[in-house]
């Protein structure tokens, strides 16, 4: 009895528990972590699209946010994902008038929801690492997808010209 009352009495005079001591080593284990995955690459835009894309306000902000979020460690990744909303926000405002059809705008929406909810779930108190792979996996089809109909539909617009000009022949 007598050894047991020395040895809570000598863990209460460190200050901490074991399970804080526990929990403090699996905080920074979580911080060397990295999320996403780094080889991922956006569909390159050939250069007629990357024309009009640049004058798209925030367009290539959101371009270097979607190139550079994975493979980051949590602390980046927040930062990121709050500028990834930022972006997706401000894109949603201002669409040029030959991006600005139905199906873009879905698109748009989905990777807005899809960093929204990236955002969320890293500022989680409790992180779980599967969901935030998970969110982080969403996003990038999300973005791919958008990527690939910015680029079909410049494709087909650029096929409907041209049908115009041989017509108007």
């Amino acid at each position: 009895m007598k050894y047991l009352f020395l040895f809570s009495l000598l863990i209460f005079a460190c200050g901490k528990s074991p399970e804080e001591t526990t929990q403090n080593l699996s905080t920074q284990t979580l911080n060397l972590s990295t999320y996403g995955n780094p080889e991922f690459i956006i569909p390159t835009l050939p250069d007629n699209v990357r024309a009009e894309v640049t004058l798209w306000g925030a367009f290539e902000d959101f371009e270097e946010q979607a190139n550079t979020i994975n493979g980051n460690p949590l602390e980046i990744l927040k930062e990121k994902s709050n500028l990834m909303v930022s972006h997706i926000d401000s894109i949603l405002k201002k669409i040029p008038d030959t991006l600005n059809t139905p199906i873009i705008y879905s698109r748009l929406l989905v990777v807005k929801t899809r960093s929204y909810l990236l955002n969320q779930e890293v500022k989680k108190n409790h992180l779980d690492s599967i969901k935030l792979e998970n969110k982080l996996n969403e996003l990038n089809i999300s973005i791919t997808n958008l990527f690939i109909q910015i680029d079909e539909k410049m494709e087909k617009d650029l096929i409907d010209l041209q049908k115009f000009n041989s017509e108007k022949k």
